[in-house]
């Protein structure tokens, strides 16, 4: 069949979650049907990926995400609030991509158009007659990250703005849904907290995944290795920015007091000023690298002091992929079938964090314990190829009820 991608961003290069998850599923999909792509380029690095992606994609259109400040504006996201719309979402309306999105249209039909939630609204732009199932795509509920967010955000006009989308999406998200076929999302979590906000829709968990064929075990860390602490996010987005402030202010500090030599890693693109002057002696700021397995062979130990956000973290999975246990607090972990002690270990205080983290550093059989599970867990439940093949059904449950 022929499907349709609308996306925020080009998937290619994979330089964060959402792009690898988005990646990992348009490349295995393709293998089976006739995929086309449509997306932003957020920057000037991004074209590169355009001809990676044509290998396998049938057509790939992009436009560039316009960078104007919301000064700029502000008559739109004021015509979008008093529509009822989040006004969050005016930022990604394009007029550029709506026409090539409309060309493509014009060029083939359609049988699945699949539609990133944060896109959503470019299902009300498609062209009128043409018939197609569509999919709505959730890599997190946005009204619970953008709630999240306004917690632990430290400036006020950001506050208040994250606060105003979570309001706005609570309302608009659940109700929006219901103009499209099928939902998706990625943890059972999240299905049942997009169906509570409306039981009408039809709702299928495609979790996040990890390549368990790329990324293979490391070799276990010496017992002399360096006590190496490791963080690997988007260091522009304000979550992972308020993770490491918090486990450098109130964490590192404890287990330093019994393990003076612990060094931590930050590592991901755009890192902001505050992120930025956390860089010393025994803190490591890399900012964007271009292979991240150096790092989780140089640190025995992921950590993962989440205390905002949404959806599944695929770098917990990246990291038990590879072979390294990892401390998380319980929204760092969220909706992944994971169990305390098991797969990995959960801290939500300071206190409890660094304890656990130091007790994993001296314990090598609790490592080893940890190591063996988790890999046996995402071999066994999030490997991309049985998540592809799930996205597929879903594909072929629509299609059928169309004939």
């Amino acid at each position: 069949m022929r499907i349709l991608m609308i996306a925020n961003y080009l998937p290619y290069p994979q330089t964060s979650g959402g792009r690898i998850r988005i990646y990992n599923l348009l490349r295995r999909v393709a293998c089976r049907h006739e995929v086309s792509l449509a997306a932003f380029l957020e920057s000037a690095g991004d074209v590169e990926g355009i001809a990676h992606l044509q290998q396998f994609c049938a057509k790939v259109e992009t436009a560039n995400f316009s960078q104007r400040s919301r000064l700029a504006k502000v008559p739109g996201l004021l015509r979008y609030a008093l529509e009822g719309k989040p006004p969050e979402l005016m930022l990604l309306h394009s007029e550029e991509l709506k026409c090539k999105i409309n060309q493509l249209c014009s060029e083939m039909d359609f049988d699945i158009v699949q539609i990133e939630s944060v896109m959503g609204l470019y299902l009300d732009m498609l062209p009128r007659g043409k018939r197609f199932k569509s999919v709505e795509m959730f890599q997190n509920f946005t009204s619970q990250q953008f709630e999240r967010v306004s917690n632990v955000e430290q400036r006020w006009d950001r506050k208040l703005r994250t606060r105003i989308n979570a309001l706005t999406m609570g309302y608009w998200e659940p109700r929006y849904a219901s103009k499209f076929d099928r939902c998706t999302v990625v943890s059972e979590m999240d299905r049942q907290l997009l169906q509570r906000s409306n039981p009408r829709l039809k709702v299928d968990v495609i979790p996040n995944g990890v390549d368990v064929e790329k990324y293979q075990p490391l070799p276990l860390p010496s017992e002399k290795a360096i006590p190496a602490l490791l963080f690997i996010g988007h260091m522009g987005y304000p979550p992972c920015v308020d993770a490491v402030l918090y486990f450098c202010s109130e964490v590192l500090p404890l287990i330093r007091q019994r393990v003076n030599n612990a060094e931590f890693w930050i590592v991901g693109r755009d890192p902001r000023p505050e992120v930025i002057a956390l860089d010393r002696d025994d803190v490591h700021v890399t900012g964007q690298v271009d292979e991240v397995i150096p790092y989780y062979q140089r640190c025995p130990i992921c950590v993962v002091p989440l205390r905002a956000g949404g959806g599944t973290r695929l770098k917990i999975l990246e990291a038990m992929a590879l072979g390294r246990p990892v401390v998380s607090t319980s929204i760092g972990c969220e909706g992944l079938n994971v169990i305390d002690g098991k797969h990995l270990l959960i801290a939500d205080t300071p206190a409890q964090f660094a304890e656990k983290t130091i007790r994993l550093l001296q314990d090598r059989q609790l490592y080893h314990h940890l190591v063996i599970n988790g890999r046996e867990l995402v071999e066994s439940c999030y490997g991309w190829d049985q998540i592809a093949n799930k996205l597929m059904t879903v594909y072929d449950e629509m299609t059928e009820d169309e004939r």
